[in-house]
């Protein structure tokens, strides 16, 4: 049965905000203003709250909001603003701004300052700003912008923003001590076992058999429409071009060939590198002195050795790198020198090299005709590579100069493919098997689901290969089924939503006679209709713990009960209803020096931080005090989820 009670607490699909006041960064990098919020409703200027003396308006909700679906949407990329707020997101994205406006203002009051030098600080060490050698980059810095519509003034005041709440809000969490006594009690509580029974009252076992009236239905549709909402579907049409498009265009002339290799001769010319083991000394006599040495049998390490010194290799070197290296006349006697054999001594800045000759390679040069297969090969995969980025950007001006997608591909021959209806996650539209869009989509699915109808883009998909050029033919915008097509699922629902009733009533009956001392298995037998048998239930909280995330609420109920009592929980999804009974508590013990003690301790301390910033932020709301027009509010709301 507990696999039972796992499987149907799976949760709803869910709303990941992450407007948290220690991540503005991402809040105003997900920033863009609502650009469909035109005609009728609530106007853009119209306040929707005042925080102390700074007014909200609805544009700033609006792009808060949009902001909170598109940060959701990478866990979720079939979500919709209706869906958004029909889940009471807006409600949560507000709550989140004016929290936003208390503390900034608040900082202020109080003298704290976030200037123009802290905020390109910042500004420079944030990733998504750098260029290709890891610097900041204006170029990057303003295209990123750019690609959110946002202006360079809203984001630094955003980010000032985040910089007066780190100030506020770290000090207060930074350094949070939980006492021993304290820790001790919870930690113990990982020691603690538990015994009960869990009974499960299905809804389907108390669903009426007959379908519900048109009125029925009707009404009870219009109730739950926020769960028929089908996700905004796109159908994508596209080609790909790549190298083979050029044609000769990218094919080398004999002149191109023949001059390339008149820049790089040298690369083609007769050269020699040396490896060497070299040892500098101060004065031309200790030099002279160790090369006799060498010379009457030893071995170069082993003179550096007894002078306290130490050998370093060098190479492959090419003279010229050793004469930039060194100098002239150390490279001199080096070159000159035979393999194995110590080169006369030389100076460079350093001091006296004595060097031993390792290794000595030698490579023939190449003629125009030796070295023409490789020079082909060059200049072929450079003139393609550019050749293909010009053409490239030739069909971006023409689509910038209103050129329609099927004209380019029949001046390319290029053959144009469209999809089926697909959804944000790029899963076609109605698939049992969960088909997705071609792989080459890819990359270009969240641009394709910001594009208007009939307005082509190009992407690069493999640098210097391949190109994409697409546009977004039929959108069909996320809406609630029309009842007509979903009939038989929505009376399936009411089945269960009328059973789910029934099941309450069960539930309580149950419960009734579990308090007037029967068992929780008699009084379950006990019911006209017949139900599962309780599940008996022995537990620790550590066995709990190892859950991690995944704790069915029923058990997390049974953790936080009293012994002796007995609760029934509503399952989700109409699934019907939970009767828990908690017989008996084996309370723990743990020792102080037990590492579950201290690693309890260091996780009480973390989030006793986390609730002093909690709490700070909740005084700071109180003090600046936070008027809100439920008027415009609800204005706002109806335009968002499309009933305007």
């Amino acid at each position: 049965m507990i696999s039972l009670i796992r499987k149907m607490f799976q949760s709803k699909l869910g709303i990941f905000l992450t407007l948290a006041f220690l991540a503005v960064i991402a809040f105003a990098f997900a920033s863009a203003d609502v650009s469909t919020l035109g005609g009728g409703g609530v106007a853009s200027g119209e306040q929707v709250a005042v925080v102390g003396d700074d007014k909200i308006s609805a544009s700033d909700l609006s792009r808060a909001a949009s902001a909170a679906v598109d940060n959701a949407r990478q866990q979720n990329p079939t979500l919709s603003m209706q869906s958004f707020v029909e889940q009471d997101g807006l409600e949560t994205v507000l709550d989140q701004l004016t929290e936003r406006f208390a503390i900034s203002a608040f900082a202020e009051r109080f003298g704290l300052r976030a200037g123009t030098n802290l905020v390109n600080s910042e500004i420079i060490n944030i990733p998504a700003f750098r260029g290709s050698d890891g610097n900041f980059d204006e170029e990057t810095y303003r295209a990123a912008l750019g690609q959110r519509g946002m202006s360079e003034a809203f984001f630094r005041d955003d980010l000032r923003a985040g910089l007066l709440a780190r100030q506020l809000l770290v000090p207060a969490s930074f350094g949070a001590k939980t006492p021993d006594k304290f820790a001790v009690r919870y930690a113990s509580l990982l020691r603690e076992s538990r015994e009960g029974a869990i009974s499960i009252i299905p809804a389907a076992a108390f669903a009426p058999t007959n379908d519900p009236t048109d009125a029925q239905l009707k009404a009870f549709y219009e109730e739950t429409r926020g769960d028929y909402i089908r996700p905004e579907r796109r159908v994508i049409r596209y080609a790909t071009f790549s190298s083979d498009a050029l044609g000769d265009r990218a094919e080398p002339t004999a002149q191109e060939i023949a001059a390339y290799y008149e820049e790089n001769r040298s690369v083609y010319a007769p050269s020699e590198t040396r490896t060497v083991t070299q040892l500098i000394v101060p004065t031309q006599q200790a030099a002279a002195a160790i090369q006799q040495r060498v010379s009457a049998g030893g071995s170069l390490e082993a003179a550096a050795r007894e002078a306290g010194l130490q050998t370093a290799k060098i190479g492959p070197v090419t003279r010229a790198d050793l004469s930039a290296q060194a100098s002239a006349a150390v490279a001199q006697a080096v070159f000159t020198a035979d393999r194995g054999a110590i080169a006369a001594p030389a100076r460079s800045g350093l001091g006296f090299h004595v060097a031993r000759v390792d290794q000595i390679d030698r490579k023939a040069g190449r003629n125009l005709e030796q070295a023409r297969p490789e020079i082909l090969t060059a200049l072929r995969q450079d003139k393609r590579r550019r050749a293909l980025a010009d053409l490239a950007a030739e069909i971006e001006e023409r689509i910038d100069d209103g050129a329609a997608l099927s004209e380019v591909a029949d001046d390319m021959s290029l053959e144009l493919v469209s999809t089926k209806p697909v959804t944000g996650a790029g899963i076609v539209y109605g698939s049992t098997a969960q088909e997705r869009i071609p792989d080459v989509l890819a990359p270009a699915l969240q641009t394709a689901f910001q594009m208007d109808e009939s307005e082509p883009q190009l992407a690069e998909i493999v640098p210097g290969q391949t190109y994409l050029v697409f546009e977004v033919s039929d959108i069909t915008d996320s809406a609630a089924a029309p009842l007509a097509e979903i009939k038989q699922g929505v009376i399936g629902a009411w089945k269960l939503s009328e059973g789910t009733k029934k099941a309450k009533a069960a539930a309580d009956r149950i419960l009734k006679r579990v308090e007037g001392g029967d068992t929780l298995a008699d009084a379950a037998q006990a019911e006209e209709t017949t139900l599962p048998r309780p599940d008996a239930v022995k537990l620790t909280r550590a066995q709990l713990a190892q859950m991690g995330g995944q704790v069915p609420a029923p058990l997390a109920l049974f953790f936080s009960m009293a012994e002796g009592t007995t609760k029934r929980l509503e399952a989700p999804r109409d699934g019907g209803w939970f009767v828990i009974h908690l017989n008996d508590i084996e309370a723990g013990t743990i020792a102080t020096d037990d590492p579950l003690f201290e690693q309890t301790k260091r996780e009480l301390s973390i989030q006793s931080g986390r609730e002093y910033g909690a709490q700070l932020r909740t005084a700071i709301s109180k003090e600046m005090g936070i008027d809100k027009n439920e008027a415009a509010i609800e204005a706002l709301r109806k335009q968002l989820s499309g009933d305007l």
